[in-house]
């Protein structure tokens, strides 16, 4: 069988960079990890360090869908949420295990299995390589049941990239957006089959000894186009702009790399904050606003860990500007986020 290939070279190092055919193993134990003063690290510490979580996305013509799973070490959480676009009500789960107990994600981006479960809840990826699926899985009780299928074979080319995470640190990430996705969703006995809904999927994995404190600010899209085309997007600020940026657009499949990006935005708005976020792209490609119409947050603060949390789902307008063409945006749905965490 051919070696995976795999982020952390024969010294010890990362490797720093994008890569387009991506990274199979996050093999983080080989890492020379070490403290501020260069003493390197224990195995113990190495995996007690590591920070690993996997968010999906899946938007469709009622519902835009959100779930993650966070491992920490100290501490695991999973969320799972449903926003009706119709009837603009928000049902939303979360879950804390200490310890990450009964809590996996495996440091394998396309081709590995990750869950959270605590009592009669749990939420299940599971991935292959060949053919590319990302499985999705979801029981919440008896009150949401989700199986989804994300098509990563076709037209499918993820952003990869690591970057440096303060002085010793990296930071890995892949992500991808306007996959296909099937499946269908339970809710409250209401089913929903995503076959005949335009169902779309973004992915972020992410991995990596990550700064003590950092934060991000960051936009996900997924969508349509009038002319039938595929747009997915992908645009961040805060966590991992050491010399690379995870900024993206998928058109029909093909991506377009995006330079830094602003996101001007009123943090301390109201409750839900309507007030709408401004996203300019240094190179200019990116002009659009986003606005807000419901969310989900989290502020936590145990002192060791901390997280301070602000997704919200709403729409997007204004222009992306590509080589041959201008693609206007006019209301499609997707999500934003303001993000501070201490790990």
């Amino acid at each position: 069988m051919p070696k995976k290939l795999q982020l952390i070279n024969p010294d010890g190092q990362a490797n720093f960079g994008l890569f387009p055919q991506g990274i199979e193993h996050i093999n983080y134990l080989d890492f020379d990890l070490r403290n501020a003063m260069d003493k390197p690290c224990g195995k113990l510490a190495k995996k007690f360090k590591f920070n690993q979580f996997q968010f999906i996305s899946i938007t469709c013509d009622e519902l835009v869908i959100g779930l993650a799973i966070v491992d920490l070490k100290i501490a695991s959480n999973c969320f799972v949420y449903v926003y009706n676009l119709k009837t603009e009500q928000l049902d939303e789960h979360s879950f804390v295990n200490l310890f990450s107990k009964n809590t996996l994600i495996e440091p394998l981006p396309n081709s590995g299995n990750s869950y959270f479960k605590k009592g009669d809840n749990s939420v299940y990826v599971n991935t292959t390589d060949r053919p590319g699926e990302r499985k999705v899985t979801v029981k919440i009780s008896t009150t949401l049941i989700l199986d989804a299928i994300i098509n990563e074979s076709d037209n499918y080319l993820p952003l990869s990239v690591c970057a440096r995470a303060g002085y010793a640190g990296f930071h890995f990430t892949q992500k991808s957006a306007a996959l296909n996705c099937s499946g269908t969703l339970l809710l409250k006995n209401t089913r929903y089959d995503f076959s005949h809904m335009n169902a779309l999927a973004c992915v972020d994995w992410s991995a990596g000894y990550m700064r003590r404190e950092t934060f991000w600010n960051w936009a996900s899209l997924a969508c349509k186009l009038p002319d039938g085309r595929y747009l997915g997007l992908n645009l961040s600020a805060g966590v991992i702009e050491t010399g690379f940026t995870e900024n993206a657009i998928w058109l029909d499949g093909k991506l377009y790399k995006i330079d830094m990006v602003d996101f001007k935005f009123n943090r301390y708005g109201n409750e839900i904050d309507c007030d709408k976020w401004e996203l300019h792209s240094n190179d200019g490609l990116i002009n659009l606003t986003f606005e807000p119409v419901s969310q989900r947050f989290d502020k936590t603060n145990l002192l060791i860990v901390a997280t301070n949390f602000t997704q919200k789902i709403g729409r997007y307008f204004g222009q992306i500007t590509l080589p041959n063409e201008v693609i206007t945006l006019n209301g499609q749905w997707g999500l934003a986020e303001d993000h501070y965490s201490k790990w």
